[in-house]
């Protein structure tokens, strides 16, 4: 379809949507084939709840309703139509990438650019070849920073959502062993992660890297970046400290607070600061953005919980933001100490061996007990008495209301799919 009459459909509707449960009258429905689900199946029933249109392509559909569109692709022209509302507008695009972090990140930027711009954020972690395209759909007019998360698991995927977004500004939070199974290795993770580097090197973009990370200053080949960290050669140098575990951070000797834990959250609070810096934000404004941030869901969240505090962190997991986690916790906490593991999905060939790995780091730390579960864990011959193996989530619930587990700092951390959070619902 010419993208200039999809374009004049859409600023005739209220909206587009891919859910024909959720749809709003007068939004365009596209048809979305996933996994286990093919969009054009909820075609007309979304017309019948008030679409304006339905975008399909399934030939089979073609003529069975005057407010039926067919495309050959349905994806693609999501995708067109969301890179043509994005180039008609004036907005400041941030593109954000990385191992770990990018949510947390996403969130912080916002929400320190919201004191001063109107500015747009990728809604939950909807950071995908659909997800990027329907956030770039909700640029209005009046819109003058958009925030973009971008997610990948395999090399050129950040390379089309740079191509869909347009950045003019980007971030890269980390390389870590994540997504190995796409991957390949931590070699593919930089690869894959660093288009978004070309693609701004390439369009004259601007580039905000970590200066305490070699990797970034490495594949930053550009004059055209800023930079944040301890180092002192950065653009913008920071020093950190705690209050209450809270960090606080410190720029220029202004002190910065903000209620999020854990030494691996320095880089994410950082950089939102940079960001906001970079783009003309006074120092009281930034941190009115950061006292405004709240921790999403089952992210690094403190909280008391039947006689136990709890440190919650169990939205994502891989070796290194694993390991991150323990560090912390570690340090953190002096005694009656207990960690919660779920498995690390997605890391392929490499599976057993990364969990292998955090066996046996644990194994050299003083902590009361250490609960493993999932598959994977379970799988690994274990003799030390401080472990305990489970199979999934449900067997750790029933062990629990059986045992009494009182007074204890309990860090629980794992993949989303795991469950983990089922332990504190």
């Amino acid at each position: 379809m010419d993208i200039q009459n999809l374009y004049s459909l859409f600023q005739s509707s209220s909206g587009v949507s891919i859910d024909s449960r959720s749809i709003k009258k007068d939004q365009i429905f596209f048809s979305i084939k996933g996994e286990n689900f093919d969009g054009n199946s909820f075609a007309l029933d979304a017309i019948d709840k008030g679409a304006k249109f339905s975008i399909v392509d399934d030939p089979e559909l073609r003529n069975k309703n005057d407010k039926i569109i067919f495309v050959e692709n349905s994806l693609k022209e999501l995708q067109n139509l969301s890179k043509y509302n994005r180039s008609k507008s004036d907005v400041k695009v941030i593109g954000l990438t990385g191992s770990n972090g990018k949510t947390t990140t996403k969130n912080l930027i916002c929400s320190v650019l919201s004191q001063k711009y109107n500015t747009l954020c990728t809604l939950g972690n909807l950071n995908n070849h659909i997800g990027v395209p329907l956030t770039l759909l909700n640029i209005k007019p009046e819109t003058e920073v958009a925030v973009i998360e971008m997610g990948a698991n395999h090399i050129g995927e950040i390379r089309n959502l740079c191509q869909i977004c347009m950045p003019d500004i980007g971030l890269i939070t980390n390389f870590g062993s994540a997504h190995l199974e796409g991957f390949g290795n931590l070699e593919g993770v930089i690869k894959g992660k660093t288009e978004l580097y070309e693609y701004l090197i390439k369009n004259y973009g601007h580039i905000i890297i970590n200066n305490d990370d070699q990797i970034q200053k490495e594949e930053c080949k550009t004059d055209l970046y800023s930079s944040f960290g301890m180092d002192k050669a950065s653009d913008f140098v920071f020093e950190y400290t705690k209050e209450d575990n809270k960090l606080v951070l410190i720029n220029n000797d202004y002190k910065y607070n903000c209620n999020i834990y854990g030494d691996y959250n320095f880089q994410n609070i950082a950089s939102a600061i940079s960001v906001g810096i970079y783009l003309d934000l006074d120092s009281d404004q930034i941190q009115n953005g950061l006292s405004k941030f709240q921790t999403e869901e089952n992210r690094s969240e403190v909280f008391e919980y039947h006689g136990n505090k709890i440190y919650l962190d169990a939205y994502n997991a891989n070796p290194t933001s694993m390991i991150a986690a323990i560090d912390n916790f570690n340090q953190e906490i002096q005694d009656n100490k207990i960690m919660i593991l779920g498995d690390m999905l997605e890391l392929g060939d490499f599976s057993r061996d990364e969990h292998a790995k955090i066996i046996d780091y644990l194994s050299k730390m003083n902590v009361e007990a250490v609960y493993l579960v999932g598959q994977i864990f379970s799988s690994i011959n274990i003799s030390e008495s401080k472990f305990k193996k489970f199979g999934d989530t449900e067997e750790l619930i029933k062990w629990l209301d059986l045992t009494k587990v009182n007074n204890k700092n309990i860090l629980i951390k794992g993949s989303r799919s795991i469950g983990l959070e089922k332990l504190i619902n």
